[in-house]
């Protein structure tokens, strides 16, 4: 049986540094987007960064998470915050060797917040040049929001609290990256009892019309409602099943 070397914790001279890092989600414009601050200084000048930074001595990697987007981004209110993955790949990061935490983080589309001047959203299909492994690490957190749209409700993350069935469309066709129909979402999320009727409608547009019939998420926490479902583009013989 071969040997296994003994690797030490850390190598002298260069103490092993971990990070907690936020992909942070949400729709604006029908569009998904992500929240990234850029470099003024240093290696990665210039380009753009996931939130985030060390993490500190006596806090835990929600904790710092946390006050990273207080902190650095002004991001206080988080509708959905979940684990993403660590990285720890030796040549990730020019100093030195540094692991990092990814969390994927969601902002509801009624949100607002003021961002420092350094950060702004951009659209996940036309992002800027990244800093590091960020972009790898943003498509990640587009695949995982992706994937549980399918067979959880986490749609509320994202939606308004208040909604018609259009306009849920539009965040689910953004958020997966092709259209949807807005009632076959419609009949699937509340066959899965995802959403329910408020018993309000919309006010009337500009060009008038019939008022919409509002809905709303009947959980504000992630639940898995089908474990089996996928949410297909419309090439695919089902537009949505469940």
């Amino acid at each position: 049986m071969p040997t296994v070397p003994t690797v030490p914790s850390r190598t002298p001279g260069y103490p092993l540094e971990h990070e907690v890092l936020a992909v942070v989600l949400r729709v604006d414009d029908d569009a998904l987007h992500v929240l990234l601050w850029q470099h003024g200084r240093g290696p990665a000048a210039g380009a753009w960064a996931l939130p985030g930074g060390p993490l500190a001595v006596g806090e835990t990697l929600g904790q710092s998470v946390a006050r990273q987007l207080t902190e650095k981004v002004d991001v206080r209110h988080l509708a959905h915050l979940e684990q993403l993955e660590t990285r720890s790949e030796i040549g990730r990061a020019p100093r030195g060797r540094v692991l990092a935490t990814a969390y994927l983080g969601l902002v509801p589309a009624d949100e607002t917040s003021l961002l420092p001047a350094d950060t702004r959203w951009h659209r996940v299909d036309e992002l800027p040049p990244m800093a590091f492994d960020h972009a790898s690490i943003t498509a990640s957190g587009v695949r995982r929001l992706r994937a549980k749209l399918s067979y959880t409700n986490l749609g509320f993350a994202l939606a308004p609290a208040v909604f018609t069935a259009s306009e849920l469309q539009s965040v689910y066709q953004a958020a997966l990256g092709h259209d949807v129909s807005a009632t076959n979402l419609k009949r699937i999320l509340l066959r899965r009892h995802q959403i329910v009727e408020t018993g309000t409608v919309s006010a009337p547009g500009r060009s008038g019309g019939r008022p919409a019939a509002e809905y709303r998420f009947r959980a504000r926490q992630i639940e898995v409602t089908d474990q089996f479902a996928v949410l297909r583009p419309p090439e695919a013989p089902r537009t949505l099943t469940g």
